[in-house]
């Protein structure tokens, strides 16, 4: 149902911008981040840490940082003892929330007729 525009024939998906937005976006955790961030503006790292549940420190600290080298979230820290580290949205990151309810939205709408995700995959 490809209208042609984002991956036009012949061209891999990873040079187009969809592979380009999946780039920074793909993987587990790092929509979950956005999102969190973008329903309370700014969080550290635990209370980011609290709001996706099961993630090591050592993943999240990995998914701040591309996160962070992306463009789309900034790193706050604050010269003080102990260390305060906050993490809030770029404008580039706050660009990309629309397209992140577009999802939620598609996802509503569909997830009562879809198949329910195998057992383990519900995270």
């Amino acid at each position: 149902m490809s209208t042609g525009t984002c991956v036009p024939p012949g061209i891999k998906i990873k040079d187009t911008g969809f592979g380009y937005t999946l780039s920074l976006i793909g993987g587990k955790y790092k929509m979950i981040v956005l999102y969190c961030l973008a329903e309370q503006k700014v969080l550290r790292h635990n209370e980011l840490k609290r709001c996706l549940g099961t993630i090591s420190f050592k993943t999240l600290s990995i998914v701040l940082k591309e996160l962070e080298r992306d463009g789309l979230i900034i790193r706050k820290e604050y010269p003080q003892i102990p260390p305060k580290v906050e993490y809030s949205l770029s404008e580039r990151g706050l660009s990309l929330i629309p397209v992140l309810d577009t999802m939620c939205q598609w996802g509503e709408r569909n997830r009562a007729s879809g198949p329910m995700p195998a057992k383990g995959e519900e995270d």
